[in-house]
């Protein structure tokens, strides 16, 4: 599937949720991110991934679901590697080569445990109490 067809897809909410994984939420970081300034692609992506979810039946609750503070985590590692690395051959060569960011448990360079699992963490952002985003 076309980068074009895939946010179409995603954006329509026709994206059947088994190809709604770690990389497919990066490639659409990616996809935002190289049309759009940060604060746009910020505001596309947490909308769509909650209309996603809810398309779905995916409910928010204190503890499961769309997690602000996690989605905005990765939008900032994905924008700081393009802004030092570059767009790369397109997003399936960028994805490729950078494997720190199939690295799950990242957030803990960032977050403590309990700041990031709270309830506050997963409906709105909060930002690091570890250390800071990279800059980009």
């Amino acid at each position: 599937m076309t980068d074009a067809e895939f946010l179409q897809r995603f954006e329509s909410l026709t994206l059947p949720l088994e190809h709604w994984h770690h990389r497919d939420h990066l490639r659409v970081a990616y996809l935002y991110l190289t049309q759009n300034d940060f604060e746009t692609a910020a505001r596309k992506i947490t909308t769509g991934i909650r209309a996603h979810n809810a398309a779905h039946g995916i409910l928010d609750t204190p503890t499961s679901g769309y997690h602000e503070t996690q989605t905005m985590l990765w939008l900032h590692l994905v924008a700081a590697t393009l802004a030092q690395y570059g767009p790369g051959e397109g997003v399936d060569d960028f994805l490729n080569s950078h494997s720190q960011l199939f690295t799950q448990k990242i957030h803990r360079f960032y977050y403590s445990k309990a700041l990031y699992t709270s309830p506050e963490a997963r409906a709105k952002f909060v930002p690091p109490d570890l250390a800071t985003f990279p800059k980009f």
